[in-house]
């Protein structure tokens, strides 16, 4: 089998359906690449799409997505529950098969350097491809967002991107690309309409915060559902199990009267970690994710 890299790009588009076909048609567009998945959020006004591609195709792919995304979206006009500072707002590339981290790092290094020279966004190196500890952390490279980065690139040092000018896109802000491992995207809905409660509950569980390790979540406000929202990235799930984030946010939120309404995955899930819930949910002995049928057929 040949070299696989995934690539999940997060745009600041959730709720016009033609914006995002128009992003995935340029992606897939290219030779070689294969869109695995779209998800759109019209609360969180953001999509990703998710495709696989060998190191080639995937640079191509990605390149493509960040032009498509500069030409039709305006941050200037957008808002959404979602924290963003760029119309393609992330960028990473994910090791999958028969490829490396590092070779990962100098993918996202060659796209980032070619985005920043060709379109004119300022493009910061986060994860594994970061040139400092302090843009290794998402949260750390996005603060203060589109609107906060807009009058501090040109003004506080350590805001100056890795790549680009020193002032953001006028419309398309700054993007942020990396290499990383695989995440999981999931959210856990609670039946409240209390902002304070689902804030509470990720300050509380997050690994910032002292609580569950690899864990990144936010509180946000579901105006559409009347709901409350606990949004999570799991960075490791075989450090902190999928299993266990949602016990923790259902013990956190029945601590303080509420019930969970339910909870979705954003984008792809490793099959291991599937099966991790699986085993957990039905008290299996010695499961392994070789004993599903179609993992034995593939092989």
């Amino acid at each position: 089998m040949g070299e696989v890299v995934e690539c999940v790009p997060n745009f600041s588009e959730g709720r016009r359906k033609e914006v995002v076909d128009q992003i995935a048609y340029s992606i897939s567009s290219v030779p070689g690449i294969k869109i695995l998945d779209v998800e759109m959020d019209a609360d969180h006004n953001r999509s990703v799409i998710t495709f696989v591609g060998d190191r080639s195709s995937i640079q191509e792919g990605a390149f493509q997505g960040a032009k498509t995304a500069s030409e039709l979206i305006d941050l200037n006009t957008h808002s959404g529950e979602h924290p963003r500072m760029g119309a393609l707002d992330v960028l990473p590339f994910v090791p999958i098969q028969n490829i490396t981290m590092e070779e990962c790092v100098e993918i996202a290094t060659s796209v980032g350097e070619r985005i920043a020279r060709m379109l004119g966004i300022p493009v910061y190196l986060y994860e594994s491809a970061a040139t400092v500890p302090e843009r290794r952390r998402l949260e750390q490279v996005r603060r203060g967002q589109f609107e906060g980065l807009r009058e501090s690139i040109a003004t506080e040092s350590d805001r100056q991107p890795d790549f680009g000018p020193t002032k953001v896109h006028p419309t398309a802000g700054a993007v942020a690309v990396g290499a990383r491992m695989p995440l999981i995207a999931f959210n856990v809905n609670l039946d409240s309409s209390d902002l304070e409660i689902a804030k509470a509950i990720a300050r509380k569980i997050r690994a910032s915060g002292g609580g569950l390790p690899h864990l990144k979540a936010l509180g946000f406000d579901l105006k559409e559902k009347g709901l409350v929202q606990v949004s999570m990235n799991l960075t490791d799930y075989t450090v902190t199990p999928l299993s266990r984030v949602f016990d923790e946010v259902r013990r956190e939120a029945e601590a303080r009267g509420v019930r969970v309404a339910g909870s979705e995955i954003i984008g792809l899930i490793p099959l291991d970690a599937v099966c991790d819930i699986t085993a957990r949910f039905l008290k299996l002995d010695g499961f392994v994710s070789n004993q599903v049928l179609e993992r034995r057929i593939w092989c």
